[in-house]
């Protein structure tokens, strides 16, 4: 399995579990909380499109962070199978071991810091149109 010993990787294993209860719990809390019950409250009380637009705006950020939350608890469950195959703290990109550290601090890393920075470097302008 590389670097990481079995200590390790229980460790690893068990950031990953609490953080993935933690992401359900919130995202079930925002999801009942949301309902549309924020932006109904402010929609009800529109008096002209400013606040329509504030209502709408309220609901999109709602929607993106439960988008956050959604993508990190796949990026968690991801990372929990690879720990099951064994690959857990291999770069998918290089096959080099990523170092205990950085998945400590960032325990569903995919990739090897060099080949992280590579990617951002490369991909850092994504989705920005040039003229």
């Amino acid at each position: 399995m590389g670097v990481l010993d079995r200590r390790q990787v229980a460790r690893l294993n068990q950031q990953l579990a609490t953080r993935h209860e933690t992401l359900l719990v919130e995202v079930r809390a925002m999801l009942s909380e949301s309902g549309h019950a924020a932006y109904l409250e402010i929609a009800r009380d529109v008096t002209d499109t400013g606040d329509e637009s504030v209502a709408d705006m309220l609901a999109d950020i709602g929607a993106a962070q439960i988008h956050r939350h959604v993508q990190e608890l796949r990026d968690v469950e991801a990372a929990q199978a690879r720990a099951r195959a064994g690959t857990l703290g291999i770069c998918i990109d290089c096959e080099s071991d990523i170092a205990y550290e950085r998945l400590t601090a960032h325990p569903t890393a995919q990739r090897c810091i060099l080949c992280q920075s590579k990617r951002e470097r490369s991909y850092a302008q994504e989705g920005r149109p040039t003229l």
